[in-house]
C-alpha cells in the first residue's frame, strides 16, 4: 500500500460560492488522508500520544487544475515521496472517477515534533520503515496502474 486512496462524494457543504468544490475542503481532505495513511501502517492517533510525538505542517503547495462539482466522486491519493531526519514531504492527488481528470496535486512538507516541547525531533526508524518512499516520476506510474 505504497499509495494510499480514499473516494470522497462531493456534498453541498463542500460547495462555494461559486459551485465549485471549496480550496478549503481540500487541504482538509489532505489532512484527513495522511492521518487514515498513517493509521492504515499501524501508526494511529494512539501510537503518537503515547510516544508523545506527532507532525505538525510546515508548508502545504495546491495546484489547481480543474473544479469539482456537486454531486461527482473523486479518488484522492497521497504517498511519501521523501523522509529527512526530522521531516518528510507528502504528495497528494484529486482525481474525478468518472473521467480521470486530475484536479489537484498537492504536497505538504511535515515536521515530526515532540508534543510537550512542539520542538522537531528524530523520526522514529521503525516509523519510517513501514512506507515506501515514492519519487514523483514513480508517482505518476503507480497512481496510473491501479
Amino acid at each position: 500500500m505504497s499509495i494510499f486512496r480514499q473516494k470522497i462524494h462531493i456534498s453541498g457543504r463542500d460547495i462555494d460560492r461559486q459551485g465549485r468544490v471549496n480550496n478549503v475542503c481540500y487541504v482538509q481532505w489532505m489532512q484527513d488522508l495522511a492521518t487514515a495513511h498513517t493509521a492504515a501502517k499501524g501508526w494511529d492517533m494512539a501510537r503518537y500520544e503515547k510516544l508523545a510525538q506527532g507532525w505538525v505542517v510546515r508548508r502545504h503547495s495546491v495546484v489547481y487544475k480543474r473544479p469539482a462539482l456537486l454531486g461527482e466522486d473523486i479518488v484522492a491519493a497521497t504517498w511519501i515521496s521523501s523522509f529527512a531526519s526530522r521531516q518528510c514531504v507528502r504528495r497528494y492527488r484529486f482525481v474525478r472517477e468518472s473521467d480521470d481528470a486530475v484536479l489537484v496535486e498537492a504536497e505538504t512538507q511535515w515536521v515530526y515534533i515532540d508534543l510537550t516541547s512542539g520542538r522537531p525531533v528524530r523520526i522514529p526508524e521503525e516509523l519510517k520503515t513501514v512506507f515506501e518512499c515514492i519519487a514523483d516520476d514513480n508517482g505518476d506510474k503507480e497512481f496510473l496502474s491501479t
